[in-house]
């Protein structure tokens, strides 16, 4: 029988700066559900890639002065590099929107959107903000005039012709989407902020700059003197990636048979991915995207969302060098919220590392399997089947089922801390001379629930869940520390 498929995405971050905290966030967590899924049977499609076009990306090659082409190549093989070291799913498919065939995606895109007549030309004015690739009304900037986003950078001023997409179309198919699939949007404040905006009525955008003035981005079809908006270009990747317009076939499994993308972004997305994105799905004629999971933001020092723009970014590489891939991804499931903006330090991060993965994890696994190899104790460990009618199981596929991974990976720390409080009022370390089938028995149903921990496990660090179930299965502990203290 073939496996259910099903299709994430993350968004595809830009080029003009290295992989942060945030874009490990935004990965980490799709990845945690790809191994999800994957545990529960299905095929599984996990994209994510690179954003190449724009005036951002542009602005930063002229200033190195070297070519945009040269500079985004240099830059993509930087994410792919970082993939590995946030250990994500090596099947993952990494698209470029300099690829070939996404520029003939977007091109075909373009075509049906101007054909179906939701595409026109006109002369504007307005304010944009080069950090958010997006139009403000004076309503969205703060009293200094600028995005309270990038606080840094000066608002331009676009005074030419381009062409728009006729959003103000989709007011109602929107409203009228949204109420027929109630969970669009996770969480649901989120899918309220986005039903309010909509609600208010919809302004066109415009979707081209002129050539002469920003020459790095997909020609418009027809017309040679203008390119396209970077968001318009990248939004397509969701589906270039999966084959469309060439490969129905595969298209068809990925964007139907699937029930549709799920897809993983910022809360600074929200807009682009649940309204401008879906009516842009509408425009084409093509199935809408089954359900947008909207991240807040991590911050740093003041509640001050970390960006490379104001340049108060943690690279991941370099906790990983220190601490662990594996403690990286427990970090960013479970000690950062999965919805809401979630602080960032050193401190912080070292001392959840030392409580819950040196003192937690790491030591529950050292006490118990060294007990049972020094007195020979193996346990006829429970089937998988069996882990998944327990309790512990249920609470834990309801938490992914609302793509809540902190309270998926909550499950399993309250497991590890009821073996420890059974470890303390068993004390089977001290039975073993004085009551030795009792110890055992003991010890066994230790080694039974950490082969469950190791289990549910699996999606958020593989590397320590494929340890821990070694040593469950075999009776040995581990050769070192899973997690030195820090």
């Amino acid at each position: 029988m073939p496996k259910k498929p099903f299709y994430i995405t993350t968004t595809i971050p830009y080029v003009n700066a290295e992989p942060h905290l945030g874009h490990a966030m935004e990965f980490i967590r799709a990845d945690v559900v790809v191994r999800y899924k994957k545990m529960l049977g299905y095929e599984v499609f996990f994209n994510t890639g690179t954003d190449e076009h724009g005036i951002k990306v542009f602005k930063k090659a002229s200033e190195m002065k070297v070519d945009p082409q040269k500079y985004v190549d240099e830059y993509a093989a930087i994410f792919k590099g970082i993939y590995p070291i946030l250990g994500l799913s090596e099947d993952l498919n990494f698209i470029r929107t300099t690829d070939s065939h996404h520029i003939m995606a977007a091109q075909e895109f373009w075509k049906k959107c101007l054909s179906g007549g939701y595409i026109y030309k006109k002369n504007y004015k307005t304010k944009y903000c080069v950090g958010c690739e997006l139009e403000k009304m004076d309503s969205e900037l703060n009293d200094d005039g600028k995005c309270p986003l990038h606080p840094n950078l000066q608002i331009e001023l676009i005074d030419e012709e381009n062409y728009f997409f006729k959003f103000s179309a989709f007011q109602k198919p929107l409203l009228d989407f949204y109420s027929t699939n109630p969970d669009f949007v996770q969480p649901e404040f989120r899918f309220n902020e986005i039903r309010s905006f909509v609600s208010r009525g919809l302004e066109d955008f415009s979707i081209s700059r002129m050539k002469s003035k920003m020459p790095w981005g997909i020609e418009v079809p027809g017309d040679s003197s203008q390119v396209m908006y970077v968001w318009f270009d990248a939004l397509v990747n969701y589906i270039s990636a999966i084959g469309w317009p060439d490969d129905l076939a595969k298209f068809d499994k990925w964007s139907r048979e699937s029930g549709g993308m799920v897809q993983y972004c910022g809360k600074d997305n929200l807009r682009q991915q649940s309204a401008m994105w879906q009516s842009m799905l509408m425009a084409a004629g093509l199935p809408n995207s089954q359900k947008i999971i909207i991240n807040g933001f991590i911050t740093g020092a003041g509640g001050v969302k970390m960006s490379k723009s104001l340049g108060n970014v943690v690279y991941p590489a370099e906790i990983v060098q220190e601490y662990s891939t594996d403690a990286l991804r427990y970090f960013v499931c479970r000690e950062l919220s999965p919805f809401e903006d979630s602080p960032f330090t050193k401190e912080r991060f070292k001392d959840s590392y030392n409580a819950a993965l040196a003192n937690g994890i790491g030591n529950l696994t050292s006490r118990m399997m060294k007990m049972a190899s020094q007195f020979g104790i193996k346990a006829d460990l429970a089937q998988d089947e069996e882990i998944k009618a327990s309790k512990e199981w249920m609470e834990y596929t309801e938490a992914f089922d609302r793509f809540d991974l902190q309270s998926a990976s909550n499950v399993i720390w309250k497991i590890i801390s009821d073996a420890d409080a059974y470890i303390q009022k068993t004390q089977p370390f001290k039975l073993v001379k004085t009551a030795p089938e009792e110890a055992k028995e003991h010890l066994i149903h230790l080694i039974k629930e950490l082969y469950k921990i190791s289990f549910l496990l699996t999606p958020f660090m593989p590397e320590t869940a494929r340890i821990v179930s070694e040593c469950a299965l075999k009776g040995i502990s581990p050769e070192k520390p899973l997690f030195m203290r820090k």
